[in-house]
């Protein structure tokens, strides 16, 4: 397991870069030599058949990175006592070792599987999503070998994200001598943060973040245009529904400013389902024949899961290697870990309970 880990953390695969498919082949070959009809999709994404018994399940997980290729030069795969370190060695190398352990150990008693694993998850899956729909067609179950919360618990359900521009539309004029003829788009904006931040509700589950703002042309010239870009992330669908409503009724201050409101929802929310709650609950019995206490959590961030919640099936997500510091220099994984989540997922893989 460990070798295939450094082989797959040393194919640099930021998303849209030709490390992608070269870490989807490896991941085919591996695969096939379980037994699985694989086949690559425009797009370099990979979907995968094994045989089995009864239902199908969907398992899920992605080949892209955030870090950009180069990346090794100052943050080389290496271990450490328990850790390994590397770009995506957390998110998710060590998941898709996870996920290919787990299906040799299932071996002939698992179910009949389909594997799918996407190339621009990490850009919020837009080229995958269409085959992603296609491939969960008549599954019983999505199991995503996304990395786990603390402590290692799954998740039943995760906030839906939303990436927004709002711009607004002003009018220049010279600083200096006629101010007062224009209408300076930055302060139009400074006043509509205001109103984005006050629709924060984080007893629901609701935030916004305005996360990069521009505009202006120089310190002289009342501003003509400025931009915000918002971040936003709900719980359920009749908060998003909420959200699109209030951000449809935002009007400008100033009676001569325009806005334009830009962008949509990336992911829908990922809502607990009574499956969910029964793959849980099975994952949980499994886990404690292991020495594990599991337990369950909603996740801020959004997955593939989400995608495949919406198209109505019962998601279980979070069966990845356990670590942390995803995205971050510090990123790494618990290599003792790996053995027993493949553990967890083989036996999900025979019977997840669904």
């Amino acid at each position: 397991m460990l070798e295939l880990l450094r082989e797959l953390v040393e194919i640099e695969s930021p998303t849209y870069t030709p490390g992608v498919r070269a870490v989807a082949d490896r991941m085919g070959s591996e695969l096939a030599t379980l037994g699985a009809n694989v086949s690559m999709l425009d797009g370099d994404h990979l979907r995968a058949e094994l045989g089995g018994s009864g239902e199908p399940l969907l398992v899920v997980g992605h080949t892209d990175t955030v870090w950009p290729v180069g990346t090794l030069e100052s943050m080389p795969f290496r271990v450490d006592g328990d850790h390994a370190f590397g770009p995506g060695v957390y998110d998710m190398k060590s998941c898709l070792v996870v996920l290919v352990e787990a299906i040799r150990l299932a071996g002939a008693e698992r179910r009949t599987l389909r594997v799918f694993l996407t190339a621009d998850e990490e850009m919020g899956s837009p080229t995958a999503r269409p085959l992603l729909e296609a491939a969960a067609d008549g599954v019983a179950a999505a199991l995503v070998v996304e990395p786990p919360g603390s402590s290692g618990k799954l998740k039943t359900s995760r906030k839906g994200l939303g990436r927004f521009r709002l711009t607004i539309h002003g009018r220049p004029a010279h600083a200096g001598t006629h101010r007062h003829k224009g209408v300076s788009a930055i302060d139009e904006l400074a006043h509509q943060i205001h109103a984005l931040n006050a629709l924060n509700d984080p007893e629901r589950g609701t935030t916004l973040n305005v996360g990069v703002v521009s505009g202006g042309t120089s310190e002289n010239v009342v501003a003509a245009e400025a931009q915000a870009r918002v971040d936003v992330r709900v719980a359920t669908m009749a908060d998003r529904d909420e959200i699109e409503r209030a951000l449809a009724k935002l009007e400008p201050v100033h009676p001569e400013a325009k806005l334009e409101l830009g962008g949509g929802w990336t992911r829908p929310p990922l809502e607990r389902s009574e499956g969910a709650g029964r793959l849980f609950e099975q994952a949980r019995t499994y886990g404690r024949e292991l020495g594990l206490e599991l337990d369950e959590e909603s996740s801020g961030g959004g997955s593939d899961g989400n995608l495949l919640g919406a198209v109505g099936v019962p998601v279980l997500d979070g069966l990845g290697a356990e670590g942390g510091g995803a995205h971050a220099p510090d990123e790494h994984v618990v290599l003792p870990s790996l053995p027993v989540r493949a553990q967890l997922l083989s036996r999900l893989l025979r019977n997840p309970g669904v």
